[in-house]
């Protein structure tokens, strides 16, 4: 599990910043993004970084036969190291959260968000987020929150902070000075400090709590929501435009759009079946087109939290 850390609200801008500063240099030692026969992906970590390029690794291999392009998994840290990677150019293809590709794009990142997974296709790409509490808690909702100890993912996270700052402002909750904020740095973390007794309530993405009591993380029923969102639009991948040619992010796009799904993995010999098929988080079916304009309501959600993430990475 990754250590808690507790982040003042005054400091979580110069956090970001740090990191996304020691963040560079590390991936710059790490690959070479633009090089014409390495493309370097990244993903936003959810969960442990250990596993993501496992769980990618389907995708990657797409990308690589319909490229013929090597393409490299990078863990990254969080979700400012990602960001910050693709803005010095060490990291062309990235997995975004919707509020950290939202933070990315407007902070001057030139990316194109081509794809966003669905366990249907014929369902658009969304999520919720959900807050959850021990089972024996006394807590039955939002309103309850004030004044307890609050495990948050991170303040890019779309699922773990933003929305859930928004739900809090509906109930006249100031996240800030009404309640103690934790920062647990993933959704599995978030969820995995609720369990221990560390918070009093923890805010994850829709899928998070099924992984953790699957792998046997959490005992079934061990807590319950009590809040879950309205759809949030799905994790993006997106392309960036100042290091991958144009005919190669051509190339990935029709790919992710056209076969970045399980039947046409199949297909492609790249899964031995739909069943054992692996994709990120769950995805029952794998990825539909997105574009920019998708992204609205989160910018509109940014509006009015005026979350200091929102204007933090520059």
């Amino acid at each position: 599990m990754k250590n808690v850390r507790r982040t003042s609200p005054t400091l979580r801008t110069a956090v970001i910043a740090a990191t996304a500063a020691a963040a560079i240099p590390v991936l710059a030692a790490c690959g070479s993004s633009g090089s014409a026969d390495t493309l370097t992906f990244a993903a936003i970590p959810a969960e442990s970084s250990a596993s993501l390029e496992s769980d990618y690794s389907n995708i990657a291999q797409l990308i690589e036969q319909e490229t013929g392009i090597n393409v490299e998994f990078q863990n990254a840290s969080d979700y400012a190291a990602v960001i910050e990677g693709q803005r010095a150019g060490q990291i062309d293809i990235a997995s975004y959260g919707p509020f950290s590709y939202v933070i990315a794009k407007d902070s001057g990142v030139n990316l194109d968000p081509v794809a966003a997974p669905t366990s249907d296709q014929d369902q658009a790409p969304a999520y919720t987020s959900l807050a959850y509490v021990a089972a024996d808690s006394d807590i039955q909702d939002l309103a309850d929150l004030q004044g307890k100890k609050v495990c948050f993912v991170d303040v890019a996270s779309t699922s773990g902070y933003l929305v859930p700052m928004k739900g809090l402002l509906d109930e006249g909750i100031d996240l800030d000075a009404d309640l103690e904020a934790v920062l647990a740095g993933g959704h599995d973390a978030s969820l995995l400090s609720l369990d221990s007794g560390a918070c009093d309530a923890a805010f994850a993405h829709d899928t998070m709590l099924n992984t953790l009591v699957t792998s046997g993380q959490i005992e079934e029923g061990a807590v319950r929501p009590v809040w879950e969102s309205e759809p949030i639009i799905e994790d993006p991948i997106a392309l960036n435009l100042d290091t991958i040619e144009p005919d190669v992010a051509e190339q990935i796009t029709t790919a992710l759009r056209e076969k970045g799904n399980k039947p046409a993995l199949v297909e492609a010999g790249i899964c031995t079946s739909e069943e054992e098929c692996e994709l990120p988080e769950e995805i029952g079916y794998g990825y539909l087109p997105v574009d920019d304009s998708d992204f609205e309501p989160i910018r509109e959600i940014c509006a009015a939290t005026d979350a200091d993430a929102c204007h933090s990475i520059n």
